[in-house]
């Protein structure tokens, strides 16, 4: 099965979540949606796209590319994860970033958690996490088990 994996994120975490993914799905191919040249999703068989989300919505770049392809998504075996560092309103969140039509054609769906790298964190991002989480430190919260699961729902 020919599969791509797509991203978009903000600081990284959703492009360590890709290639963790990618890791466990031999011979996929990952593209940053901001920074390459998307290969013409018609050829592969297995369509992967991820998004880190951020007050509750997902990247435009992902957004856009979700509005440019959806036919063409729902005929392909879907996958659609998402990263963030609050994963307690996950159902909310896909139903608010993705149309009905799309998730119901998705074979699998994950909020996989995320990462916080103070260092890579604007000055508004680092007030954020010390007033959610009471912490400044580096955080990886990103579900190695979750990860596995979402592989067998696409692979099996």
């Amino acid at each position: 099965m020919k599969t791509i994996i797509l991203y978009a994120t903000k600081h990284g975490a959703t492009q360590e979540a890709a290639r963790r993914i990618s890791d466990r799905i031999e011979g996929s191919e990952i593209h940053d949606l901001k920074q390459e040249n998307v290969p013409e999703i018609a050829d592969y068989d297995c369509i992967i796209l991820g998004s880190s989300i951020y007050a509750s919505r997902i990247r435009k770049d992902a957004k856009e590319f979700l509005s440019q392809n959806a036919e063409t998504l729902k005929e392909k075996n879907l996958g659609l994860f998402l990263c963030g560092m609050e994963g307690e309103q996950e159902k909310e969140f896909f139903k608010i970033n993705f149309p009905n039509d799309i998730l119901d054609s998705a074979r699998a769906t994950c909020f996989l958690g995320g990462i916080f790298d103070p260092e890579k964190a604007s000055a508004l991002d680092r007030m954020i996490m010390k007033v959610v989480t009471k912490k400044l430190a580096y955080m990886d919260t990103i579900d190695n088990d979750k990860i596995e699961e979402f592989v067998k729902e696409l692979t099996s």
